[in-house]
């Protein structure tokens, strides 16, 4: 779908790139302008185009872009040596944490995205949040040593709670961010509340 902007060299593919992750992460999917991108990228609107079909494709080619990008750098960075499952969580945190000062401007559009309230893709990228969340749980938890947990309590049931757990902890933050005027997700203080809920599930479920 997106080959001829494949097939132009690197160094235009990362100024559109950028522009794009630029307004966007700005302004949200509804208010980012391309004209605002294609001025940023110094290229003709009609390029950008021939390129991308309309605003939608350039949105949805760019989250790609960035999520393949961070998770690919996530999973280089994580020990998969480490079986423990708290310590392979922990690890994961501060991982994403490391990666935040490496790549700010793509993690706060990914954060956006996560965000993004627009009736012309709240639907799609929902249904894609969903999908990509489950692969990330199945592969992060890839090689955990199960046998720590208590035998008394069902385990699927076990990592269950504790993935509902996350996944509302994560929902709580981001809805405090949609009431900030800056949209900033605080990272020390979500990474402070992982750190209790790790202390709590640990004796809650570990022999």
């Amino acid at each position: 779908m997106f080959s001829k902007f494949l097939n132009i060299d690197k160094e235009k593919q990362d100024r559109i790139i950028n522009a794009a992750i630029k307004e966007f992460a700005e302004k949200g999917y509804d208010r980012a302008s391309t004209n605002e991108i294609v001025k940023e990228a110094g290229i003709s609107k009609g390029l950008l185009f021939h390129y991308f079909q309309n605003k939608k494709q350039l949105y949805l080619f760019v989250f790609d872009y960035c999520y393949e990008l961070v998770i690919g750098e996530f999973y280089k960075k994580i020990n998969f040596q480490e079986t423990d499952f708290f310590m392979r969580m922990r690890q994961a945190v501060m991982v994403k944490m490391e990666m935040l000062t490496t790549y700010p401007d793509i993690f706060k559009f990914i954060q956006e995205v996560f965000m993004e309230e627009s009736a012309e893709i709240k639907v799609e990228f929902d249904k894609k949040k969903t999908e990509l969340t489950h692969i990330n749980i199945e592969k992060v938890y890839e090689g955990i040593d199960y046998s720590k947990f208590r035998e008394d309590v069902d385990l699927k049931k076990i990592l269950k709670i504790i993935s509902w757990t996350f996944e509302k902890m994560s929902d709580e933050a981001l809805y405090r961010a949609k009431l900030s005027p800056t949209h900033e997700l605080d990272y020390q203080t979500i990474q402070a509340e992982a750190e209790e809920y790790f202390e709590v599930l640990t004796k809650c479920f570990y022999k």
